[in-house]
């Protein structure tokens, strides 16, 4: 079993030391991070082909191995990611606001970092170079505990970003790597009180719910995405066609893909044969309430269940409704307070939409896919918090900080 204690006490040790590194510190060694990954792209690649091949051998779907496979494009991408974060400002000693109180005392509020991040996560080896590359640039020291689909990806990623920041003269103890993906191992990390400052979990429904219940360390509930996608019935055919299939079919196994379907009774029977028919160049499976079922040439009957599912996969539940209200209702049950669409032409009617549904994300006439930091312009993202203390929605640098209360006197004492 890993020495979590020890590797806990050199990440609080390294976390002191990176709370003093400059700015231009930081970016250079992260530079010096996304060449090295781009230099040891082949080292890389051998590596992924064993976690996929043994995540085939082990019957892993298509949409979850995408989710696996490495690529000379996608390690680019990752290396190009953490330039990226290389350029964006750095949120760490940013004064917030600064006054004077009724005692001559100047009180300024300050941004610094968390300290020592955790991280569990599943599957996605890019997981592997955002949190680094974030959790760095925040002065966060981080420990990084991966799925077992991707173990042999994530060593290796973690021990090129390690070398580079050896090379360059910094601690490689910023960055480190749980190499045991024992459940018993996991479950000491989430009780590591002593040395983790907060714990991030990034993976599905299972690991989110293993996480809350057992972890003693403070918790960022990031997002399991049981997405919707309502169509009012002053929609634009086109437009609700074309915002679905992208929603659903760009990246069907990522979080922020469109899972339910729902669609106003007065259009349902217009619209519904013309979706069909785009989602079926895609090979999707409807599952459909009586009424949806009713106008789908081909679909099987939803289950309550399916109204609660992130499927990630080709696979949506459809429901019509008789109202927008019916709709806000639907998605405010079962939702995972994710990302969450209308489309409509109705300007009250997208106002009460954004206004009552309960989500990190609400969109009008756009797809749920834009749910992500990069997109928002944060730079690479450490995950989609759903949850509402600290941070909500895509996490990108500022909310890898806290603040404290910097507090400048000339001698004053309370009377």
């Amino acid at each position: 079993m890993t020495d979590l204690i020890q590797l806990g006490k050199q990440a609080k040790e390294t976390a002191y030391q990176l709370g003093l590194l400059d700015t231009k510190t930081k970016n250079d060694l992260l530079h010096s991070m996304a060449d090295a990954l781009e230099e040891n792209t082949e080292a890389i690649l051998v590596e992924n082909q064993k976690d996929l091949a043994q995540a085939k051998d082990n019957g892993i779907t298509d949409t979850m191995l995408d989710r696996l496979r490495l690529t000379d494009e996608r390690i680019k991408d990752m290396a190009d990611g953490i330039r990226q974060v290389a350029t964006l400002p750095d949120p760490i000693g940013e004064v917030d606001k600064m006054w004077k109180n009724e005692d001559g005392l100047m009180i300024g509020k300050q941004r610094v970092p968390l300290g020592v991040i955790g991280i569990i996560y599943e599957s996605r080896p890019n997981v592997t170079t955002d949190a680094a590359s974030l959790c760095f640039k925040t002065g966060n020291a981080v420990i990084l505990r991966g799925g077992k689909e991707a173990f042999h990806s994530n060593q290796i990623l973690v021990t090129v970003l390690q070398k580079a920041l050896e090379q360059n003269g910094a601690s490689p103890f910023a960055i480190q790597f749980v190499d045991d993906t024992s459940r018993e191992t996991a479950q000491q990390l989430m009780k590591l009180n002593d040395y983790l400052d907060v714990l991030i979990p990034r993976g599905g429904a299972s690991l989110i719910k293993t996480v809350l219940a057992t972890a003693t360390v403070p918790v960022i509930e990031t997002g399991t995405g049981n997405c919707h996608v309502y169509i009012d019935k002053e929609a634009q055919l086109d437009m609700a066609t074309n915002i679905i299939v992208n929603a659903k079919c760009q990246r069907p196994s990522v979080c922020n893909a469109a899972e339910t379907l729902l669609i106003h009774k007065d259009v349902a029977a217009t619209f519904l044969p013309v979706i069909e028919k785009a989602l079926n160049e895609f090979n999707v499976e409807l599952r459909a309430d009586e009424r949806a079922g009713s106008i789908f040439e081909q679909s099987i009957p939803a289950t309550e269940e399916d109204w609660a599912t992130e499927f990630n996969d080709y696979i949506l539940a459809v429901k019509v409704v008789d109202s927008l209200d019916e709709a806000i209702q639907h998605i405010n049950r079962y939702n995972t307070k994710h990302s969450e669409s209308i489309i409509s032409d109705n300007y009250f009617a997208t106002q009460q939409f954004l206004k009552q549904v309960d989500a990190a994300a609400v969109y009008a006439n756009a797809s749920t896919r834009f749910t992500d930091g990069f997109v928002f312009g944060f730079g690479a993202e450490i995950g989609i918090s759903t949850q509402k203390l600290h941070a909500r929605g895509p996490m990108g640098l500022a909310e890898l900080t806290s603040t404290k209360y910097i507090v400048y006197g000339e001698g004053q004492y309370r009377k």
